[in-house]
């Protein structure tokens, strides 16, 4: 068995990140009198996406995200908000979300038998610790690493050498990343040293950030690793 360390991202690779988003923005989104439709959507993941980009770059702190995102969106709809205090509201909506994605318990279950399983994930400590919690996956992971507490973030090679660190006889080659973003996941694997495999469900192209293997259903996992 080549592999010995799994590293987990956490949304939309074991948790549904999309069902959740959609149902604190619609909340979110009522309580300022908006109806959540298909443009007002977008409208949101563009800024926000653009944002999380400029962090992963380095360019912006992980606080100017959270705390600017929904004034600008805001600002689109005409309506003025106190954007650090409706990001209060949103994550009180978003911590309620643990949706699993496919089987990813059954999975993760059969895995901790076999492999040493960490989470990597950017994001809110708050919120991932209790998804986590409340989706019933935290016991098979045997630490959790999440941007905030760290000072640094995927995929920056900084954030890998605080997670290697604490990992006890942890070896380059015996580990592995699993994730679905090519910019945060895939691409800090290869700048950590390590193997990465791409989770992919929506068959996207890689272009230039190619992954040791791609699989498009957290099934192919199973096998792939204890080969």
């Amino acid at each position: 068995m080549k592999y010995k360390t799994l590293l987990f991202d956490v949304d939309d690779t074991i948790l549904d990140f999309q069902d959740t988003e959609d149902q604190a923005l619609k909340a979110l989104f009522e309580a300022h009198g908006l109806e959540m439709t298909p443009e007002r959507k977008q409208s949101y993941q563009t800024i926000n996406h653009d944002l999380w980009q400029q962090f992963e770059q380095g360019k912006i702190t992980r606080d100017q995200v959270i705390n600017e995102r929904f004034g600008l969106f805001f600002e689109t709809q005409g309506i003025q908000v106190d954007s650090p205090a409706v990001e209060l509201a949103y994550r009180e909506f978003l911590n309620e979300g643990h949706k699993l994605l496919d089987n990813s318990d059954e999975i993760l279950a059969e895995l901790a038998q076999h492999f040493d399983l960490y989470v990597v994930t950017n994001g809110v400590s708050e919120t991932q610790y209790r998804r986590l919690e409340d989706a019933k996956l935290k016991p098979y992971f045997r630490d959790i690493f999440v941007s905030e507490d760290t000072g640094y973030q995927k995929p920056m090679k900084e954030y890998f050498d605080y997670v290697f660190a604490r990992i006890p006889n942890v070896k380059k080659q015996e580990t592995v990343i699993i994730g679905d973003s090519l910019t945060s996941d895939i691409l800090g694997g290869q700048l950590a040293g390590i193997d990465t495999i791409w989770f992919n469900p929506k068959k996207k192209n890689s272009g230039e950030i190619q992954p040791t293997v791609e699989i498009e259903r957290l099934q192919q996992l199973l096998p792939l690793l204890q080969h």
